[in-house]
């Protein structure tokens, strides 16, 4: 579990500094939905059903990661809240593939350790 650790903690360094370039404030409610919603959508879809297990077909995670996000665009949209940017794009990205590759180590670790025993 010491390499899911790694991978938390320097995607937590790495978030800072993308937020920090950007100005970005991540503890706003949107942003926390916003990067919430990425990441648990990187970590369920990609991470652990299309690289792990291999369950999705990594053009189905696609469509269904877009669908995701452009709902959550749609959604702030009705809202009146303008945050499509591109520094807010490359934010998402970022989530997106730090949340797939939490989901894939977590999983290789869980089930390695639970073959070991």
């Amino acid at each position: 579990m010491k390499l899911v650790g790694i991978v938390i903690v320097t995607g937590l360094i790495l978030l800072y500094f993308i937020d920090a370039a950007f100005k970005i404030n991540p503890f706003n409610t949107e942003m926390l939905i916003h990067s919430g919603l990425r990441f648990l959508t990187g970590f369920i879809i990609l991470g652990i059903g299309v690289f792990y297990t291999g369950k999705i077909r990594l053009k189905y995670a696609l469509f269904l990661v877009l669908a995701l996000a452009l709902a959550d665009d749609i959604w702030d949209y009705t809202r009146d809240v303008n945050s499509f940017s591109f520094e807010v794009m490359l934010h998402s990205i970022y989530m997106l593939l730090w949340g797939s590759l939490a989901g894939y180590v977590l999983m290789k670790q869980w089930l390695n350790g639970r073959d070991a025993r």
